[in-house]
Parts: C-alpha cells; sequence; structure tokens
C-alpha cells in the first residue's frame, strides 16, 4: 500500500509541476478536468448521480465548463454571472422535469460547482496574479505542507484530540505543527526564489489553518453520507476530492491573502 500510495503520489506531484508551470491552457484544461472529475465524485456520494449520469448532473458539468470560460475571458466581470447563470439552469432542471429532482438535490448540484470547480479555479487565478508563477506554490505549501508536517508532528508527540468525533487521529499538537511546518516552508521557498520571507510565511500559515478545516469540512461530509472515500482513481489516496480537499479552500484563500499582503 505505501509502495501504490508513493508512486501514486509521485505521478501527481509531476503532472500538477507540468500544468502550473506551463500555465496557460494547460493549467485551464486540467484544472477543468479534475473539477469534472471531483464534481462527479461529490455528486455521487450526495445523491445526485445514480446508477447513470442524470440531466442534472450533466447540467452541473456544463455550468462548471462554462464558468471556466467565462473565468478565462474575465473573472471580475463575468464570474459572478457563471454563477447566477448556474442558478438559473438547475433551475430550469428542477421546474421543468418536476418531480424528478428533489430540491436537496438542486442545492447539492449548486454547491459542487461552487465548492469544486469555482474554488480550484483559485490555482488558475493565483498562477495569473503578478509574480503568481512564484505564488502559486505557496498554495500546495499550506496545504500538502500543512498537512504532512502536522502528520508527523502529531504522530510523534500528538496527545490532545482536535475533533475527536470527527477525525479522532488528528491532534492540537499536529494542528500546530503543520501551521508552524507551512510557515517554515514557506520561509525557505522566499529564500530560494528571493521573495518576501515574512509576507510568505504570513500566507502560509493563514492558509494552512484554512486547510485543516478543508480537509475536515470534506471528512464530514464522508461521515455524514457513509462513506470511506469519493473515490478510487488515485490509487492508495482515493479520488480527486480526497487528495485535493484541503486545497480547494487554500487556492481562493492564498489568492486574496496575496492580494491584500502583497498588495498586488
Amino acid at each position: 500500500m505505501f509502495k501504490t500510495r508513493l508512486i501514486s503520489g509521485i505521478i501527481l506531484v509531476i503532472v500538477a509541476l507540468l500544468a502550473i508551470i506551463t500555465g496557460s491552457y494547460v493549467l485551464l484544461f486540467t484544472l477543468m478536468g479534475v473539477s469534472v472529475i471531483g464534481m462527479q465524485e461529490l455528486y455521487k456520494a450526495m445523491g445526485v448521480r445514480g446508477e447513470s449520469f442524470t440531466l442534472l448532473e450533466i447540467v452541473g458539468y456544463f455550468c462548471a465548463i462554462v464558468y471556466y470560460i467565462f473565468m478565462y475571458v474575465n473573472f471580475d466581470l463575468y464570474g459572478a454571472m457563471a454563477m447566477v447563470l448556474s442558478v438559473i439552469l438547475l433551475m430550469f432542471v428542477y421546474v421543468f422535469r418536476y418531480p424528478e429532482f428533489q430540491a436537496e438535490q438542486i442545492m447539492a448540484a449548486y454547491f459542487g460547482i461552487i465548492y469544486v470547480a469555482v474554488m480550484l479555479s483559485f490555482v488558475y487565478l493565483t498562477r495569473n496574479l503578478h509574480d503568481g508563477q512564484f505564488i502559486v506554490w505557496l498554495i500546495f505549501l499550506s496545504s500538502w505542507g500543512c498537512d504532512t508536517c502536522a502528520y508527523c508532528v502529531g504522530m510523534l508527540i500528538g496527545k490532545h484530540k482536535m475533533a475527536p468525533v470527527l477525525s479522532p487521529k488528528k491532534s492540537i499538537e499536529g494542528a500546530v505543527g503543520g501551521v508552524v511546518g507551512a510557515a517554515g516552508l514557506a520561509v525557505i521557498y522566499a529564500a530560494a526564489t528571493h521573495g518576501p520571507m515574512l509576507e510568505y510565511a504570513i500566507i502560509c500559515a493563514i492558509g494552512a489553518l484554512i486547510s485543516m478545516v478543508g480537509d475536515l469540512a470534506a471528512s464530514a461530509i464522508k461521515r455524514n453520507r457513509g462513506i470511506k472515500d469519493y473515490g478510487k482513481l488515485i490509487p492508495g489516496h482515493g479520488g480527486i476530492l480526497d487528495r485535493f480537499d484541503s486545497v480547494i479552500f487554500t487556492a481562493p484563500a492564498i489568492y486574496y491573502l496575496a492580494r491584500l499582503v502583497l498588495k498586488i
């Protein structure tokens, strides 16, 4: 299991490196594909998808793709428009196929668009900021970096449970280690890229805190729905949402923190 997890993890990192370094259309279409797969996992968990594709599910994917197109053209002008359009299209399905779908399914379908597609798109938006080719990596330092540091510290000295009912293995000591570790990684990264150390450390420390909420939120949904993993796409890791649950939260957080702290 460890070997499988390691190999798939290395492949995942390589794909992420290639897409983010290349940027432009490569990153855009990669995120679009990852978003649709992640939405499919969530839709299956939330009951939007049954044994086969449903019209509601298909419209959800269509709305996500439309959002990415609008975001690519001009996020500030058309991003909100795409989100409003998504609500209207989903309600069209609800009304004209009534009573095929329940109100809860409509809300879950829209939640999937925002939670997965919109929030992941901030990886692309961060990459397109001034010096975004450097700033975008803070998303992963504050999510995957925090997760790794939290795990190591928790295994060594973790005693006090952070969320005993939701995630019994996570400790307060591990959480502190994750935040401090992410900030430390940011300082090292800043030194290597000649970036602002203090600002990067602050951004990653706050991002790390938010990433833990993202991780726990994904776990809460799984517990509510009675599933262990969202999928089996990534051997040893689960589905897209199992691996990107913290990134989903840190991507928009780092985008806005970078604009605020770095004044860009």
